[in-house]
């Protein structure tokens, strides 16, 4: 699966779309859901919540591990995605479509994320 261009990347594999006055949506990558394997159950921020950027900010467990979900971005969480909530699998089936994870009005410029060239090319190292 090709990494969208429109989106910027961490380099803890978060997704980051393009802002709608000022909100943008946060993943993870099909990089990240593959190395994850199935996704069984995700631990979101709450809607309200201050996210600041590099710092973990939720947590998704699957079938071989528990990982940190960390914000590419600091701001308020806006709003969740309810149906990965409910349907954990979604990240794995669908990371950039119906497996986003959050929304979040971005505080700031931001900073240190990758094009998706640049994300390919640091996931191929």
């Amino acid at each position: 699966m090709s990494n969208p261009t429109q989106h910027r990347y961490s380099k803890e594999h978060e997704w980051l779309s393009p802002a709608e006055d000022g909100v943008a949506t946060v993943g993870i990558t099909a990089h990240a859901a593959d190395a994850l394997g199935d996704v069984v159950f995700v631990q979101l921020p709450a809607v309200g919540d201050t996210v600041t950027a590099g710092e973990s900010c939720g947590e998704l467990e699957s079938t071989k591990s528990v990982s940190d979900l960390y914000a590419p971005v600091s701001g308020e969480v806006t709003a969740i995605n309810d149906d990965v909530a409910a349907d954990p699998a979604l990240v794995n089936s669908a990371p950039f479509e119906g497996g986003w994870l959050f929304k979040v009005r971005i505080d700031g410029e931001p900073q240190d994320l990758m094009t998706a060239d640049e994300y390919t090319a640091f996931t191929a190292g």
